[in-house]
């Protein structure tokens, strides 16, 4: 849901920034690459040591890369199917460093191994709702479906959480500390509805379409 409106509202703001690093030179690839390695960065420093605050706001300065070199590439005609190929592969990347720091967290200093499985869940959780989708879309299926909670929902539900977490450390009472598990149980409900949304939806498409297709070799 929020991929649908929030990408569209930040692409026109974004705009100008992509015309100005390709009138410097800047490649849509080098974009994603340092979007990639700052997010990464972001979360395998900070999160680790229960810096919430910090780290969410390192990520969040590179996430929005994501929508950055897209624009750069259609503004520059130069989109290509290894550009988005290689967008797809870091954003799983980018998505397994923020889950895995947390992870480590929870692992270490935070003591809870119950929500280091949490974490760890997210983050498998997440890789293979997108396989699903690209799965299905490489055997032919439409898989017209996105789903409860899309990439978009699980960064913003996350960040949102793990950053105002963050702010005990500015004095902020302890309680705050709680959105975060709250945030990662969420995270990983929806995304196992997500999960089984895409896996019925591929199933109902791939019967259809196995039957169309022997309906038309039966008229042949």
């Amino acid at each position: 849901m929020l991929n649908k409106y929030a990408r569209a509202f930040f692409t026109r703001v974004l705009t100008p920034f992509a015309a100005f690093l390709l009138r410097r030179g800047v490649s849509p690839d080098a974009v994603t690459l340092i979007g990639t390695a700052g997010v990464v960065a972001g979360a395998l420093v900070f999160f680790p040591r229960g810096e919430f605050f910090w780290g969410t706001i390192t990520i969040t300065l590179f996430v929005f890369s994501d929508l950055v070199d897209g624009n750069m590439a259609r503004q520059a005609g130069i989109s290509s199917r290894w550009g988005a190929f290689l967008d797809s592969t870091l954003d799983r990347v980018a998505d397994a460093a923020i889950f895995g720091g947390l992870a480590l967290w929870y692992a270490g200093s935070g003591n809870d191994n119950a929500l280091c499985a949490v974490a760890i869940f997210c983050l498998a959780s997440g890789q293979v709702v997108s396989y699903t989708k690209a799965r299905g879309e490489s055997i032919g299926l439409p898989v017209a479906v996105n789903g409860l909670v899309e990439r978009a929902e699980r960064l913003v539900i996350s960040l949102v959480a793990a950053g105002l977490s963050g702010l005990q450390t500015f004095g902020v009472p302890s309680w705050i500390g709680v959105l975060l598990p709250i945030a990662l149980w969420v995270v990983a409900a929806g995304s196992l509805v997500t999960l089984i949304q895409r896996v019925v939806t591929v199933r109902r498409e791939s019967a259809e379409a196995d039957a169309a297709a022997a309906s038309e070799g039966g008229a042949a």
